[in-house]
């Protein structure tokens, strides 16, 4: 097994680099119990996929189970920290499992606008929204994908070059994670505003039963601000390099990276996307329109609400 030396030596200075994959003995205990925690997640959420057939979902299953892998790896650097293999294994898919959450996400909400008829309420066309984001979750996990490898070749170099690959990719992740939160929060604003002068309830008829839009999309929200959170941690923890205060600390990798994605893989497997979009489209908003006041007295275009 390839194994980094103690101290490296910069070829371009002669200098002695004081790079190391941990600055800590990993700990056992804690690596358990995320790998358990994020293999029932994913267990859970495969077989609500597979109950509620909604497959945009399966992005998200493939991150929990980069989390479970990512925590294993961690157990096998407990016995030997200066081994590449799990260090650069558990990097890579914890620091990638994050984009593939948003992705699914990012899916949620597009389905949820079409779900309810109320593609005009939204600030990005929707026939864009999900192509966009999701090319912006691309960008990130391929960049972080591609600093994580480049840190696999064990040079104090590539091991620094691959940090600021992995800082780029958690900066792009990180803007169009923020500017997607912003069209979620516009998109809710409208349909709400909507919702309280017709007095329309807040839960639509759809294909798979009555449910609750304004549920969901807090549910999304919270789920962001988790996702929002932790890679702001991974940015500030990379800026301040392999020498810094939160690499020389394993608790703040479980706190504000492990914990909060395992908090939000359980909340999205309670309220689970699936079980409130059927996938199928629909005019639910018109329908609850229509359903609350007389359509005559209602500004409606080619039968749809004018959002603008």
């Amino acid at each position: 097994m390839t194994r980094l030396p103690q101290n490296m030596v910069d070829s371009s200075s002669d200098s002695v680099v004081t790079f190391a994959l941990y600055r800590y003995t990993p700990s056992i205990p804690a690596a358990v119990v995320m790998a358990v925690a994020f293999g029932f997640l994913g267990v859970f959420h495969a077989y609500r996929l597979i109950r509620e057939k909604t497959y945009f979902f399966i992005p998200f299953i493939i991150g929990l189970i980069f989390e479970a892998a990512g925590y294993i790896a961690r157990i096998f650097s407990h016995f030997d920290t200066l081994a590449l293999g799990p260090y650069i294994v558990q990097t890579m898919l914890i620091l990638v499992a994050p984009p593939l959450f948003a992705a699914s996400i990012y899916m949620t909400l597009g389905r949820l606008i079409r779900e309810i008829g109320a593609e005009t309420a939204s600030l990005v066309h929707i026939k864009w929204l999900t192509k966009i984001f999701v090319a912006g979750d691309v960008i990130s996990f391929v960049l972080q994908c591609g600093g994580g490898g480049y840190m696999a070749s064990g040079s104090a170099e590539a091991m620094q070059s691959g940090e600021h690959i992995v800082i780029a990719g958690l900066a792009i992740q990180l803007l169009f994670f923020g500017f997607f939160i912003f069209v979620a929060f516009i998109f809710h604003w409208r349909v709400t505003k909507l919702a309280s002068t017709y007095k329309i309830s807040k839960s639509v008829r759809s294909q798979s039963g009555r449910f609750s839009w304004d549920l969901l999309m807090w549910a999304l929200y919270i789920a962001c601000v988790l996702i929002l959170v932790r890679s702001v941690f991974r940015v500030i923890e990379f800026v301040q390099g392999n020498d810094g205060f939160i690499m020389s600390h394993e608790f703040l990798l479980y706190i504000f990276d492990g914990a909060l994605m395992a908090l939000m893989g359980a909340l999205l497997g309670i309220i689970f996307p699936g079980s409130f979009l059927s996938g199928r489209g629909g005019n639910q908003c018109e329908r609850a329109v229509s359903e609350s006041a007389a359509s005559d007295t209602l500004p409606l275009e080619e039968g749809r609400y004018s959002w603008k």
